[in-house]
């Protein structure tokens, strides 16, 4: 797979492809959009991760996407997606250029339901971090997500008393787990072998 940062092939790929839409007729969800931001660092394509502080509500102290539950004031999903990604690291909507969607996916604790957009983001070199929800951030290779660069996919994880076995991927001591794993593993199944 290439190390190129090839997101006018991405956005192709994302755009050709209908996203798998889970439905929510009974609303038993609550509804969360968020943002896969891409970045090009000289030509390599990276992916840019928040470490969650440890006092939010939900998934404390976990390696998230910038992103959040729709507001009654947000017009959609994508909107949510970019007003989230605003308020937690800085990044204004007129700078991201949405790429595409990719498959919907649910969280098994905290029942959100989440539509996960594609975005591509100006180099993050000066990032105004909300830091009441935003503890870090990790920016990682997107290549470092392919199959030929994962040893191992799934990992034990202690987390709230429970041990969970969950999909992951572990990168430079960090391990990025749960719904946020499943989201990059898919988006890495759709774009694979079309690069």
């Amino acid at each position: 797979m290439p190390e190129l940062c090839l997101t006018e092939q991405i956005g192709e790929i994302l755009g050709e492809r209908k996203p798998k839409l889970i439905p929510d007729d009974k609303s038993m969800y609550s509804h969360a959009g968020v943002l896969i931001p891409l970045f090009d660092d000289h030509g390599v394509c990276h992916v840019l991760f928040t470490k969650r502080t440890d006092t939010v509500e939900h998934h404390k102290s976990q390696i998230s996407f910038p992103g959040g539950k729709v507001d009654d004031e947000d017009r959609s999903v994508e909107e949510t997606a970019l007003r989230e990604t605003f308020e937690e690291i800085g990044v204004d909507r007129e700078q991201i250029e949405i790429l595409g969607r990719i498959d919907d996916t649910l969280t098994i604790v905290s029942n959100f339901l989440i539509h996960p957009f594609v975005g591509l983001v100006p180099y993050p070199d000066n990032l105004s971090i909300c830091s009441a929800e935003v503890d870090s951030i990790i920016k990682v290779p997107l290549s470092r997500f392919f199959p030929e660069n994962v040893k191992e996919k799934m990992h034990l994880v202690e987390y709230d008393g429970m041990t969970i076995n969950s999909l992951g991927f572990k990168y430079r001591g960090d391990l990025i787990w749960g719904a946020t794993a499943r989201m990059m593993d898919n988006f890495i199944n759709i774009i694979i072998g079309q690069l």
